[in-house]
């Protein structure tokens, strides 16, 4: 509900509900992956990723990022921003746009997790599926009870850190 308590809803171009009715990516999954590289996404994810695809890139942390194809666009268009005069910015857009590949789902709402990214994330059998606002992350089950642990921690303690965020 908003302040005034009406719903929140998708924006206008928003054509699915793969978001709800917030506008963005929520929940968490417990996922297997096929010896083939394949993940079965949420249900509920699929619909904004069957008419464009997505894009498959590194995460922070070791994850899988997931962008629907209007979402990478515009974080493409920001990475873009970058100053390419500072080495530590030329090297994240190297890691975040060489390990870039898009997908489209297959009959199943599968997606082909490449070798080279199933590599960096230590994705194995079992996986957790996330959705984080405009993006999807895969995680290694292990890896994301880890990190997923020290995120809670964090929230149940911040203070004012993110007041100057407008959170």
């Amino acid at each position: 509900m908003g302040e005034n308590g009406a719903k929140w809803v998708a924006q206008e171009n928003q054509t699915s509900d793969y978001e709800g009715e917030c506008g963005v990516f929520v929940g968490e999954f417990q996922h297997t992956m096929d010896t083939k590289g394949r993940v079965v996404l949420p249900a509920r994810f699929r619909k904004a990723l069957e008419k464009n695809g997505c894009v498959l890139t590194k995460g922070q942390d070791e994850c899988v990022f997931v962008w629907s194809t209007e979402d990478w666009q515009e974080e493409a268009k920001r990475m873009k921003k970058l100053p390419r005069t500072d080495r530590r910015f030329r090297g994240y857009a190297r890691s975040f746009f060489s390990g870039a590949v898009p997908q489209d789902l297959d009959g199943q709402g599968r997606v082909t997790i490449p070798q080279n990214l199933r590599s960096y994330a230590a994705l194995e059998k079992d996986l957790v599926v996330v959705g984080v606002a405009e993006r999807i992350e895969i995680w290694n089950s292990e890896r994301w009870s880890e990190v997923s642990a020290e995120a809670d921690n964090v929230y149940a303690n911040i203070e004012e850190a993110f007041s100057d965020y407008g959170i």
